[in-house]
């Protein structure tokens, strides 16, 4: 699409959106556009599938071995709770005689009513007891409350008690839960709506971007929710979580595009409907650029084949259309209709003078900024890239793969019982391997698993009914989370495959970490450079040159190093060096896609710029008229994404400060200082091959050029 068809595109949106009887009609439509979402979007979180969070894909070991265990050996829907007691100097009669209480009341929750399985450790010093909980969903989870209760109530002094199992597990992840929508979204809209204080100054013009970005997060779970109801589309915890801060984070950045531009226009026209269509027509080509970049980059999430991940993409890339529908649609209508008083007190007035205004004489703080990189370029970008580099050192602060028990940015119970577990029984025991091999191999399968080093212990074989299958539970020598276990791992498989006949099949904990792992090392080598491929081709179709959109990618993917190094710092610090295994390609996506998108708006401003006033004034104008605005962006985007804090989830902890600092050393780093300095220094070459590149001057006088920018 050339520049003209963006120009008359954006006229034309403006004038179905923002016209004087037009806008009356789109805010009909979202009258009714509300009414019908609203009930919809309440209705997301009863669709999650939270245990894809853990899945693997169906083609892994470890997950062909469940659903094999799972159909020869079909146990009862029943959470295992694991009731651990520990004395360090061991224990005594009075600690005994309360485990034996608590046997015998713990029946009545247990599958047949049957008393718990007791375990003594070989130190004496711990006990456990161990049954599977009856009942529906519902009852079992509150017994999960009342053994908690019990457990946590008199006792003898000094006897440490903790709830572990799937029981324990099942119920720490739902008091981690409880509120978390409320809380994530409430923490959001707060911070933003600071921001906007502050960035706007007026009492009433904040609430008009939070609002309609906070109904574009009402469409986009709307949709997403029809999606994943008709349309076959995973939803879990995670995505629905990203969503929310994503549509909010980008919604109002949007929003600040269109005032600033909606600003400028109102002193240069008296009426506000052709002032609103000018600053729609100038900034959708941006929008539309963004969207299509960051919503681009989520689909190739469907190239993933941890379905965690790929299930991130397309519930993204809705949210990412819905915003832009929502921003270029039922913010203009709402700010043309306010009229001016919206900015008060710094209303913007019509002046006849203002006509030929140079609105770079309005950003006199930026100008410096765009004289200092002008006058010298080369020392601008070597400084920011060395800076960059300096921040990139601190990835040594983290490693990959973050372990069962570090989930929770706090201690919960059922990671304190796996902690006394694995203190007083052997390493392994608290995650045990499980072997489901042919039944006539099963004597060969456990010689054979019983000469693997690593292997502990080999317990006994379970048939399963119609015979032809066996479970063999197997003990690790070391930590079940250890690089050394699953080398045990791998050697055991290697051992199986060696028995003729036995169709044997490695799951358990440690088989699926492992199995992840490598899951996540495949998406990793594939997905990361589809993305950079397509954010490649959009930038390319969008500035029509091929110099510049290699010189944006290589500073994003300086950008997203130096973010991992300074975050590496702050998480080192917070105790959360260990990332989840997901997490670098969800990150990279999100540091990509948005830090291109600061860029982009820089860029596209800048291009306008050099088609009149020729590359040099052109690039600082546009450093020097967008600076304000994209900063304000990076912020309030950096500030979304940092809310994800507040949830005591580690995993989200991550997300949120690699995110928001990787957005802030793009904002205020790359595309303020380092592609600038570039493009001044590589010259008009930036834009080759397209005709900028062959524009070394500005074709006609565009009016005064402050004295801050130098010529």
């Amino acid at each position: 699409m050339t520049d003209e068809e963006h120009a008359m595109s954006g006229h034309r949106i403006a004038s179905v959106v923002a016209g004087r009887r037009a806008k009356f009609a789109m805010l009909a439509l979202w009258v009714v556009v509300a009414a019908v979402v609203g009930p919809l979007a309440l209705k997301l979180s009863g669709v999650q599938q939270n245990d894809n969070l853990g899945a693997l894909p169906g083609g892994a070991e470890a997950s062909r071995a469940a659903a094999r265990a799972s159909a020869a050996f079909p146990d009862p829907d029943a959470l295992v709770a694991v009731a651990v007691y520990a004395r360090e100097s061991g224990l005594t009669d009075a600690d005994r005689a309360r485990v034996a209480a608590d046997r015998a009341a713990f029946a009545r929750y247990a599958v047949d009513g049957s008393a718990p399985t007791e375990l003594s450790s070989e130190d004496g010093r711990a006990l456990l007891l161990s049954f599977p909980l009856a009942g529906t969903e519902e009852e079992q989870s509150a017994a999960v409350g009342e053994i908690r209760d019990r457990l946590a109530g008199g006792g003898p002094d000094g006897l440490g008690t903790a709830l572990t199992g799937s029981a324990g597990a099942d119920g720490d992840l739902f008091d981690a839960f409880g509120g978390m929508d409320s809380t994530l979204l409430f923490a959001t809209i707060g911070a933003v709506a600071l921001l906007l204080l502050v960035t706007y100054r007026s009492p009433v013009l904040w609430l008009i971007p939070l609002l309609t970005a906070a109904l574009a997060s009402q469409l986009a779970s709307a949709a997403v929710y029809l999606l994943a109801r008709y349309g076959g589309l995973t939803v879990d915890f995670q995505s629905q979580t990203i969503l929310t801060v994503l549509v909010l984070g980008v919604g109002v950045d949007y929003a600040l595009l269109i005032v600033a531009r909606y600003r400028e226009e109102l002193r240069r026209h008296p009426d506000r409907h052709a002032a609103m269509a000018l600053a729609l027509r100038r900034s959708f080509p941006a929008m539309c650029a963004s969207a299509a970049t960051v919503g681009a980059g989520l689909l190739c999430l469907l190239a993933a084949e941890l379905p965690a991940t790929r299930g991130l993409g397309p519930v993204g890339a809705v949210g990412i259309a819905a915003t832009l529908v929502a921003m270029a649609t039922l913010l203009p209508a709402v700010l043309v209709l306010f009229g001016r008083w919206v900015f008060w007190p710094f209303v913007p007035r019509y002046t006849a003078d203002l006509a030929g205004h140079d609105v770079a004489e309005d950003h006199r703080g930026w100008a410096r900024v765009a004289r200092f990189v002008g006058r010298r370029p080369r020392i601008t970008w070597i400084g920011s890239t060395l800076a960059l580099g300096v921040l990139v050192l601190g990835i040594g602060n983290l490693s990959v793969g973050l372990p069962g028990d570090g989930y929770f940015t706090r201690e919960v119970g059922s990671v304190t019982g796996q902690r006394m577990v694995a203190a007083h029984w052997p390493a392994g025991m608290i995650a045990p391997v499980e072997i489901v091999a042919g039944a006539g191999g099963a004597d060969r399968v456990v010689r054979a698993a019983r000469g693997v080093d690593g292997i502990a212990e080999v317990g006994p074989v379970e048939r399963s009914a119609d015979g032809r299958w066996v479970r063999i539970p197997a003990v690790l020598a070391d930590d079940p989370g250890s690089a050394a276990a699953k080398q045990s791992i791998d050697r055991l498989r290697t051992a199986l495959r060696a028995v003729p006949g036995a169709d044997a099949l490695v799951g358990g904990e440690t088989a699926y970490q492992l199995d992840v792992d490598r899951v996540t090392s495949r998406d990793d080598r594939v997905v990361m450079p589809l993305i950079l491929l397509v954010v490649f081709l959009v930038l390319v179709v969008l500035l029509r040159a091929l110099v510049a959109p290699l010189l944006l990618l290589a500073s994003v993917l300086l950008s997203y190093l130096a973010a991992l190094g300074a975050a590496g710092l702050i998480l080192d610090v917070l105790g959360h060096p260990r990332l989840w295994v997901a997490l670098p390609l969800q990150t990279f996506l999100f540091l990509v896609a948005l830090g291109v998108d600061y860029t982009i708006f820089l860029m596209t401003r800048a291009r306008e710029e050099v088609a009149v006033r020729g590359h040099r004034r052109g690039v600082l104008h546009a450093l020097t008229v967008t600076g304000g605005v994209i900063t304000s962006a990076g912020v309030v985007l950096a500030t979304t994404f940092a809310a994800l804090t507040v949830l005591p989830l580690v995993p989200s902890v991550q997300t949120g400060v690699i995110v928001a600092v990787g957005v802030l050393i793009d904002t205020f780093l790359v595309r303020s200082l380092l592609i600038p300095a570039l493009a001044l220094s590589i010259g008009p070459a930036t834009w080759w091959p397209g005709r900028l590149a062959r524009r070394t001057a500005p074709p006609v006088a565009v009016g005064h050029t402050p004295a801050a920018l130098p010529h």
